[in-house]
């Protein structure tokens, strides 16, 4: 992205970082009926539990692509199917995996599995769950609207749900999901610390800590036929001087320029603002 299309994507999602509370939807909104232009920001302190930001349509519910990584890796760690940040490592493999990123046709392990958003590796730890096992721990979780169940007629949730189908969640979800998960209420103690190690770090503006996962994807067209709107996640934790606090960022439509993935994008937007959004 050059200087002229990273400032454009600021101003969109600034812009958006300002709508009033008002303009929140209605929780029970899914994946596929969110609007083109949703753009939402909410950021909460972590010891009192209170709003620091909260704009846009923060109750809506989108797919969360590759930001399900993080509830999927306390699965896994918690299961034994995931033993440490770097073991199992599984091959790529061109017959069964579906990839066309050069950092995706290589071996991977847990560590480079979240940097690199390795949706291969997500299917073949979801596989090694189970249907059953599967749908408990997002029952368990209270992740989103807890559908799983994949694209109608096709029988594929157990590797497809969190990718643009089935299961959808909101930013005021996806930072109670992370709030419960700090708290290690959701699985062992061991398991969450695996987790909280292997999301991936960056520094924000005013020398902000943050881990956070993104997650790339599209919503369906308004008009059939016309271009999908893109879809962006970026959702973790930040700290400084001993604060931290929870974040959820979701971005779409004209919030990101054409061509680019929306992960990043509202990734990097998020990471440039932090400091006034954390206060």
């Amino acid at each position: 992205m050059d200087r002229r299309q990273f400032a454009g994507t600021l101003l969109g999602i600034g812009a958006a970082l300002a709508l009033p509370r008002s303009a929140s939807a209605s929780a029970s909104a899914s994946a596929s009926a969110a609007p083109d232009a949703v753009r939402a920001v909410v950021v909460q302190d972590w010891a009192s539990g209170r709003v620091l930001h909260r704009a846009g349509p923060c109750a809506a519910r989108l797919s969360p692509c590759s930001s399900f990584k993080v509830p999927l890796a306390l699965m896994g760690f918690d299961a034994g199917v995931l033993h440490d940040a770097h073991h199992p490592a599984w091959d790529y493999d061109p017959k069964r995996h579906q990839a066309s990123r050069a950092v995706d046709k290589q071996r991977t392990d847990p560590t480079q599995w979240e940097a690199n958003s390795v949706v291969w590796f997500s299917q073949q730890l979801t596989r090694r769950l189970g249907e059953a096992k599967f749908k408990a721990y997002v029952d368990r979780f209270g992740y989103g609207n807890r559908d799983v169940r994949g694209n109608p007629g096709k029988h594929d949730g157990l590797t497809q749900s969190w990718l643009t189908s089935s299961l959808a969640i909101s930013p005021d979800e996806q930072v109670a999901f992370l709030r419960r998960m700090l708290a290690h209420q959701l699985v062992s103690p061991r398991a969450h610390a695996l987790t909280e190690a292997i999301v991936p770090m960056f520094v924000g503006a005013d020398s902000w800590r943050v881990r956070g996962k993104t997650g790339s994807g599209s919503l369906e067209a308004s008009v059939p036929g016309a271009a999908r709107p893109a879809l962006g996640w970026f959702v973790g934790w930040a700290e400084k001087a001993g604060r931290r606090v929870l974040f959820a960022a979701a971005g779409t439509g004209a919030a990101i320029p054409t061509g680019l993935a929306g992960g990043p994008v509202t990734r990097d937007a998020f990471l440039a603002q932090i400091g006034r959004l954390a206060g």
